[in-house]
């Protein structure tokens, strides 16, 4: 038969394994104890009916231990599932312990509040992106480093042999026989001369091409301009039908006239967007020696 106060006498004077002295007080590492205090009331070996709640992988379970049980270790310790609701896990406490101490009440509810707001804390930081400190050794960092510098040289070294290699080979220095050469070197050669053979082809096609190439749009509108000075002028038949006509009013009126063409153009100043100042202007004088009469037309293009 089960004694629960020699037990406790036997454990509290003389050594347990579970028990913890630091300067603030004495503790107990039991998984099994409620506050994690050393004391009688709240140590599950020196008390035949105690209860505790604890966490498997974020779900609780409430433990319950009788003196009917204490014979059969394998099956001392009766668990049932608490509900993830605080409420309903209160609830389901005072249902499975309602002839048991108050005391023991209090502190599996006050157990069940602690690790509520446990688990709601660990979900949050769950959520939250943390930066990973990743601690690198001295002797590693050097060591990375100077096989860095080995590898760099190695690779540098196998490129330069293979360059004088490949040199010497087309040089004719060594005998064309079969060589065991790497089928990868063999490819990555056959690919560069396969590469400069297409573009020396498509230099030479391009030499006998012919190409027709759009004109330039300034020379193109002065060759229209220059076109329509010209149509605004007057032809040869007017000025034989004009000779004519002067040399009737002659024997009539005694009178000659003089016709003065000047042809003003300006130079086009072209701003910075290419756009023309001042456009050709065409201006036809007629004099008439006998008379003060003077007219001037002004042809604009």
């Amino acid at each position: 038969m089960q004694h629960d106060e020699v037990i406790w006498q036997v454990i509290r004077r003389n050594h347990c394994s579970y028990m913890a002295k630091i300067e603030t007080g004495i503790f107990c590492r039991n998984q099994y104890n409620v506050t994690g205090i050393c004391n009688e009331s709240s140590c599950p070996l020196a008390n035949s009916r105690y209860a505790t709640i604890r966490d498997h992988d974020g779900v609780f379970y409430l433990y319950m231990k009788t003196i009917e049980r204490a014979h059969m270790p394998k099956n001392l310790w009766e668990r049932v599932k608490l509900p993830v609701n605080y409420e309903m896990a209160l609830e389901m406490i005072d249902k499975h312990l309602l002839y048991w101490p108050k005391l023991l009440q209090h502190s599996l509810k006050h157990r069940l509040t602690k690790m509520t707001h446990m688990r709601i804390r660990m979900r949050k930081l769950a959520l939250k992106t943390r930066e990973a400190v990743i601690p690198m050794p001295r002797r590693q960092i050097k060591r990375e480093a100077r096989r860095e510098i080995k590898a760099l040289n190695a690779a540098v070294l196998d490129k330069a042999i293979e360059n004088e290699l490949l040199e010497r080979l087309k040089t004719g220095i060594y005998p064309t026989d079969i060589y065991n050469f790497s089928q990868r070197a063999f490819d990555k050669l056959l690919n560069k001369e396969i590469v400069l053979n297409q573009e020396v082809e498509e230099e030479e096609e391009e030499e006998g091409v012919v190409e027709y190439v759009e004109g330039d749009d300034e020379l193109e509108a002065e060759e229209e301009e220059d076109m329509e000075d010209f149509s605004g002028l007057p032809s040869k038949e007017s000025y034989l039908e004009g000779d004519d006509h002067d040399s009737d009013d002659e024997d009539d009126d005694n009178a000659e006239e003089q016709v003065v063409i000047h042809k003003r153009r300006a130079l086009k100043k072209s701003d910075d967007n290419g756009k023309a100042k001042k456009k050709s202007r065409v201006v036809v004088e007629v004099e008439q020696d006998g008379d003060t009469r003077r007219s001037l037309k002004s042809l604009k293009l």
